[in-house]
């Protein structure tokens, strides 16, 4: 922590600000721990309501370095009188810009929660340390999961169809027809429902010969 030579009339409005200062709403959703936190935008507003009438004010600087980003917080006081905050630093999940701006923004919120006081996020038991990178794998794992399921249910739906005495041709039309008639896009999950669909059709058919 860097500071300026005396802090004694920032350090009077500081403790008036965290004193009057009221705990911003948690509105926004962590879909992975379903909990609410509090984000930047209820952070910084609770923040500037109460500090920029006691003479306060906070800059931030983000950096992002060998991929590591790295936010800095400045809290500065009318009478010249600053504090310079250690940097927060973290590694984004997704080395790209919107994982660097995901990380710019996390490190924003919580570097401005710890200095002022501010409750940001809803306690999870500790839930909260758990990597984000192993969740993001599990949940890939569960759609590859999925995916193979709803291909195997397609493959047999194929068999079955063929089974039933339809050409490749006939069901590449009825399918095709079905996904035109609702709409749908070409994926896996159009092409089983239109195949359970004609299996459907077929079998109904029969029972009424």
């Amino acid at each position: 922590m860097k500071k300026s030579e005396s802090i004694s009339e920032l350090a009077k409005a500081f403790a008036k600000t965290q004193q009057e200062m009221k705990q911003p709403l948690k509105n926004a959703e962590n879909p992975f721990f379903n909990s609410t936190y509090v984000p930047l935008e209820n952070v910084a507003q609770s923040i500037t309501d109460v500090a920029t009438k006691n003479g306060l004010s906070y800059s931030q600087e983000p950096t992002v370095i060998d991929g590591v980003v790295s936010v800095t917080t400045l809290v500065m006081h009318s009478s010249g009188e600053w504090i310079e905050y250690e940097p927060l630093r973290l590694k984004p999940d997704k080395n790209n810009i919107q994982g660097c701006g995901s990380a710019i923004t996390y490190a924003k919120r919580y570097a401005l929660s710890a200095i002022f006081g501010i409750t940001s996020d809803k306690d999870d038991d500790g839930n909260g340390a758990v990597n984000y990178e192993q969740v993001n794998n599990q949940m890939s794992q569960k759609r590859a999961a999925q995916k193979s399921e709803l291909s195997a249910k397609a493959n047999k739906l194929f068999s079955q169809l063929i089974d039933l005495g339809q050409t490749q041709e006939d069901i590449a039309a009825y399918v095709k027809d079905f996904m035109d008639q609702k709409g749908l896009k070409k994926s896996t999950e159009a092409k089983t429902a239109a195949m359970e669909q004609m299996k459907n059709d077929i079998l109904k058919s029969k029972e009424n010969r």
